[in-house]
């Protein structure tokens, strides 16, 4: 709670962890994508999922913040009204950044599959890559790697199509 409002606090096996906010390209690749993923399966499109921008998670003595994660409404009809949610997402989706590479990959992901989350996305909007895993006995199993100028259906999203350059952005001068 001490920590200053342009950091991003997370504890992760009893340790802090501060990570500076994102920059622009991340940013509006995050904003991208949580537009589609809403705009398709959240209360303007079919309903099936909760999509939220940055929750704080509290799963045990873990608080995270990923990018975007998603709770299907069959499992959590209605979402609760606090500042932080205990409930294990459905899907996380973490966009890579330069500060940010070791944790997301080497420290959180692990701890999403400890906490249960059967589906994850990592991003990288400089090197145009979506990797996407499910979790299986405990495990991170790779189903997809999409890359460059693509449109994706990409599990558990699969229903709708993701025009890829649209979460790139346009190619850094």
């Amino acid at each position: 709670m001490k920590v200053p409002d342009h950091l991003v606090a997370e504890l992760i096996d009893g340790e802090l962890f501060t990570s500076p906010r994102p920059a622009i390209p991340h940013a509006d690749a995050v904003s991208e994508l949580n537009s589609m993923l809403r705009s398709a399966f959240g209360k303007r499109g079919d309903g099936s999922w909760h999509i939220m921008f940055e929750p704080e998670l509290h799963l045990g003595p873990d608080v995270l913040v990923p990018d975007l994660a998603g709770w299907r409404t069959e499992r959590v009809p209605v979402l609760p009204r606090t500042p932080s949610i205990s409930i294990t997402p459905d899907w996380v989706c973490e966009v890579l950044s330069p500060s940010n590479h070791r944790l997301d990959r080497a420290l959180k992901m692990p701890l999403y599959a400890r906490h249960g989350i059967p589906h994850a996305w990592i991003i990288d909007v400089d090197a145009q890559y979506l990797e996407v895993s499910r979790l299986g006995n405990g495990r991170w199993t790779v189903v997809e790697v999409f890359t460059g100028a693509v449109t994706v259906r990409a599990e558990p999203f699969d229903a709708i199509e993701i025009d890829m350059t649209l979460v790139w952005g346009p190619a850094p001068t």
